[in-house]
């Protein structure tokens, strides 16, 4: 995907944006992206600063109208560093998976990260989620908090209804699918995305192609390397919500903020040792008016995407999540980023994506 070519000072941009609000002649009806990039920063005075890994690519147009989205593409990796004589410590207490009340489905961002038990239970392959927060979270879909439906922007009622559950099924289908955390190509999930993104298309192209910091298929989809890891169970544990808003030029924005937690165990025969990847994704979806933007029918146009990761290597592109073990750890120098509790959901991701590369409280 192209750099976004600044040709143009921002102030420049920035007055030109406030003469087209105020109806200049001339103004162009469709902005490029770097000029909506602009405009969204106009609007949103006191916006969040950058994440400390992102791309916002151009944008091309050509025949109907092009929706100029600006595209931030970022990720924030954490890999657990382990002193193996605390190993105890990280679980929470409580007996198996299922001992406590389930969490009813979260509907706004908690104030605070959830407690952690004096108790240590390990994981085992029996009880994969024992000893962490995310035994009392529900099992795939049901642990996404879905909002009510209500007429917005060019969007009716079902219409919108019709749309969070797509994008419900779209999170399914990128993190969740058995096939896609086994490595296969995501193909449901894709087909839910605008092809009239070429940013987009390319980055998609280049993911599964040529893995690499900049297109890493793990900003949007959930893999593992069958033959270092194996999945333990077929149950994720979730928690997240969904969110929506009218967006730019009549479209219906869609914000999904989900965390998600896979156990596995080495790939060899005879290792029953369990470990957790911790993956928060928020992605950014735009449900545009086909009246005014060159879509097709039933799929989105991608805003941002961003992923926070627990227990998987900061430095490693291979296109699969590198879950560690004891052995690994045992071997591997200690982490001087920050401490983070990768199942605290009460801090927004840019700000945990600020931090950069740290060392996980639990797992």
């Amino acid at each position: 995907m192209g750099k976004v070519e600044d040709s143009i000072p921002d102030e420049e941009w920035e007055r030109f944006l406030r003469e087209a609000e105020a109806g200049t002649k001339g103004a162009p009806e469709e902005p490029s992206a770097r000029a909506r990039m602009v405009a969204r920063r106009l609007r949103e005075e006191a916006g969040p600063p950058q994440p400390w890994r992102s791309h916002q690519p151009a944008r091309r147009r050509g025949g109907k109208a092009w929706y100029a989205v600006g595209l931030l593409v970022a990720a924030a990796l954490l890999v657990v560093a382990l002193d193996p004589g605390r190993v105890a410590g990280w679980f929470g207490g409580g007996g198996g998976d299922g001992g406590s009340a389930p969490l009813t489905a979260e509907s706004r961002r908690p104030e605070q990260p959830p407690p952690t038990e004096p108790m240590a239970q390990l994981p085992t392959i029996s009880h994969p989620f024992r000893g962490s927060p995310a035994v009392r979270w529900a099992d795939g879909t049901a642990g996404i908090g879905m909002p009510e439906a209500r007429a917005t922007g060019w969007m009716s009622k079902a219409q919108l209804a019709r749309a969070l559950e797509k994008s419900r099924d779209f999170l399914a289908a990128s993190s969740l699918d058995p096939g896609v955390l086994r490595g296969e190509r995501p193909g449901k999930a894709i087909a839910l995305i605008n092809p009239h993104q070429r940013d987009v298309k390319e980055y998609l192209a280049n993911a599964f192609r040529a893995p690499s910091r900049k297109n890493d298929p793990l900003l949007l989809f959930s893999r593992f390397d069958t033959g270092k890891v194996r999945l333990v169970g077929d149950v994720v544990k979730v928690r997240g919500r969904i969110t929506y808003r009218e967006g730019d030029r009549g479209a219906v924005e869609v914000t999904t903020d989900v965390t998600y937690v896979y156990p596995v165990a080495p790939a060899a025969a005879g290792i029953d040792e369990v470990a957790r990847t911790i993956v928060r994704r928020e992605v950014v979806m735009s449900w545009d008016d086909p009246a005014k933007v060159v879509v097709d029918p039933g799929t989105f146009s991608l805003i941002s995407y961003k992923v926070d990761t627990g227990n998987s290597d900061c430095d490693t592109f291979t296109g699969y999540f590198t879950p560690r073990f004891s052995a690994d750890l045992a071997t591997s120098p200690p982490r001087n980023g920050p401490e983070v509790d990768p199942y605290d959901r009460s801090t927004s991701i840019e700000k945990r994506m600020r931090e950069g590369c740290g060392t996980a409280t639990r797992s």
